[in-house]
Formats: structure tokens, sequence, C-alpha cells
């Protein structure tokens, strides 16, 4: 066997969003484009904004001297000063610049966030429906991942939680609005969850970080507004990129953002910026980080999402699908008609709609949409979900 007995298991767990993406390369070879319709990936469609592409010109046209060497690990003084600073007017709070260290991208932001904080055999608490790669940075680092699962609503169960934290548990994961249900975790939420890892610090003498991985935190709907957790927990962490609300995610361009009010930041920090390097990342991207720190006001048209959300949700709930009305992202989880997810979302391909099985995110009998495509691929998916609903009614 070419690859160790563990990683042929992950790559069985974790290989549902791919699988689908490359069934879809295969049948549009075999259909043409125009008849396939592949809402599978979070792959998001639009382009980047044109203040984006502004600084990629002033950039390319004018580089600073040394624009392409080494900065420091955590990133260049002025890229986390300007984060610092918009986190700042978002929520009031003292950041700076010795609060941020740039990554590559969410993924790089965690996976550098569990080397620093996890022991072996430490815990993270992770919230069905997840992000199946959680499960696996977190054993990258030797740590665990423990699920809680959700209400009706894809909330936390509270109960679940409180009885899932053990005297191991390093950090309690939050994605919100989460991928795949589009749900936002509220002010309500937050505290309760917050008041749970507060008590079971209490418990066992111990210090259980709340951290957030937010690449959706700009792109929300019907005029909500963000909860930063840093205004709940001391101990709070967020990993973010600018995948989604830049639609960069080739760029592979991201952040880590301690509290400043965390008495261990300082340590903390250093930790961050000496596994940035120690995993080999060792700097974000110099250009991207150049480029971002112009644009950290700046975000996609969040409308057009959220027209995109309205069409589809209304046309699936009117065909009979049950589903929680996304809140934020690019993302719907409807109930399957059938328990048997795999098999649902295989009717569905018969009809040249992809999808991913709800098991591939800690949740069976549901599936993921992703509606960050064009307006043709959305309304041409309609007919396909008709068909099948009524296949199975």
């Amino acid at each position: 066997m070419a690859v160790s007995k563990k990683i042929n298991e992950y790559m069985k767990q974790g290989s549902w969003i791919r699988r689908m993406f490359e069934e879809g390369i295969t049948l549009k070879k075999e259909y043409g484009d125009e008849n396939i319709f592949d809402l599978s990936l979070g792959n998001p469609i639009m382009e980047p904004p044109a203040e984006f592409m502004q600084a990629l010109r002033f950039f390319a046209e004018d580089p600073p001297s040394g624009m392409h060497r080494y900065m420091p690990n955590a990133g260049y003084a002025e890229t986390r000063e300007a984060v610092a600073s918009q986190l700042l007017t978002e929520t009031g709070i003292g950041f700076s610049s010795e609060n941020i260290v740039m990554t590559c991208g969410a993924g790089g932001a965690l996976n550098v966030v569990f080397k620093t904080l996890l022991d072996p055999g430490d815990e993270i608490i992770i919230f069905a429906p997840y992000f199946v790669e959680y499960i696996f940075y977190a054993d990258n680092h030797g740590g665990v991942c423990k699920v809680v699962m959700p209400d009706e609503k894809y909330l936390p169960d509270m109960v679940d939680l409180r009885d899932s934290i053990t005297p191991q548990t390093r950090g309690v994961l939050i994605n919100s609005p989460n991928n795949p249900s589009g749900v936002l975790y509220g002010n309500d939420v937050i505290t309760e969850m917050v008041s749970v890892i507060r008590e079971k610090e209490m418990e066992y003498g111990t210090e259980i970080y709340l951290i957030s991985d937010e690449p959706y935190r700009k792109i929300l709907f019907d005029g909500l507004e963000y909860p930063h957790i840093f205004d709940y927990h001391e101990r709070s962490i967020v990993a973010t990129s600018h995948s989604k609300d830049l639609a960069l995610p080739g760029e592979r361009i991201g952040y880590i953002a301690t509290n400043p009010e965390d008495s261990g930041v300082s340590e903390l920090v250093d930790g961050l910026v000496f596994c940035n390097r120690t995993l080999g990342y060792v700097n974000a991207p110099a250009l991207m980080q150049r480029i971002v720190s112009r644009l950290q006001a700046v975000t996609i048209d969040v409308d057009a999402y959220e027209r995109k959300r309205d069409f589809l949700y209304g046309a699936l709930t009117g065909l009979g699908y049950s589903l929680v009305r996304p809140q934020g992202a690019f993302y719907m989880f409807p109930k399957s008609p059938i328990q048997d997810d795999v098999s649902f979302v295989a009717k569905l391909q018969e009809h040249k709609v992809l999808v991913v099985p709800g098991r591939g995110f800690g949740l069976e009998g549901h599936f993921r949409i992703s509606y960050c495509v064009d307006d043709r691929t959305l309304e041409g998916s309609i007919s396909g979900f008709r068909k099948a609903i009524e296949y199975y009614n």
C-alpha cells in the first residue's frame, strides 16, 4: 500500500465533496457543461471586487523594493495593522498588530492554532454539521475532535456540549455562518456556550479556548449583525480568510486574530508565530498581504448571494423540501426525503444535479447545496430537484 492505513481511511471519510466535484467533471464531458448543474463545491463564481484589481495593478506596475522577499513570520507590520484597525472598528476592542498573525488561508490558520494549543490526546469540540477537514486538522497535531450534535435548527445542543467537555478539552470550535447549513450562531447561542465553557473551566481548573472559523463572517443576509466572539470570552481566537468575502480562494490569504484581553495573549502569539514558521508555511503570500491591507473594509456583492438564497429557498420549499432558511454564507442543508442521503444524492445525479451527502458533514439524512454558482445553473437545477422528490413522494 502506497499510503498509511490511517491516511487511506481518512481519504475515504473526507472525499465526499471532492468525489462529487469529480463526478461533475466526468458528467460534463459526457453530456456537456450546459446540461450539468453542479452545486457541490463552495468555489465562488464571483470575481474579486474592483478594488482588488486596482490594488493588484498598482503593485504590479509600481512594486515596492523587496516586495517578494521574506518578512517577519507573522506578516508585514502594515498588513497586520490594517487588519487590527478593521477589527477595532467592528468590535470596539483595542486590537493592535501584535494580536494578528497572517496565514495561508483559514485552513493554514486552524492548523497553526491547533499546533500551538494541543498536546497529544487533547480534545477539540466541534458541532455537527461540520466541515470534515476539522477532524484531520486536529489529528495533524495529535488532537481529537469530539462532535456535539445539533437541534432541529442546526444550533448546538448545550446539554450535549456540557457532557462532552472533559479535562482534556483544549478548545471549542465554531463555524458561523455555518458550512453547510448557512446558520448564524447568535448572541444567545454564544452567551450560553461561553457559560458552559466557563463552568467547565472552573470545574476542571483548565483553560478552554473558543475558536471561531469565520471565512463567511461578512456574508450575512436580512440585515443581521455578526456577534464577534471577543465580546464573550477572554480566551478567544479567530481563524479566517479572504477566500469568500473577497472571492480569493486560490490565493490562500487569511489571518489569526487573538483577543487583546486574554491574559496569556503574548505567549499565545509567540507560539502561533513559531508554529506558522515550523509547520512550513513560513509566512502568508507577500503580494496578497500587500493587497488585502488595502481591502479590509471591502466585500463582494453580498446582495447577489442573498438573491440566490431567496430564489433557491423559495423554489425548494415550494417543491416540498424541508430546510432551515440560511442566514449567511452560500450553502443550504435540506433534509433528504429519505434517510439514506447517499441514495438520494445518486437520484439527483440521475437528473444531472450534483450536491453532497450530509454524512460528509457528520449529519446523515441531509444534503448540502452550494449556491455560489451562476443563475443559469441554479435555475436549471430546479427540474432535477422536482423530479427527485416526486420519485420518492
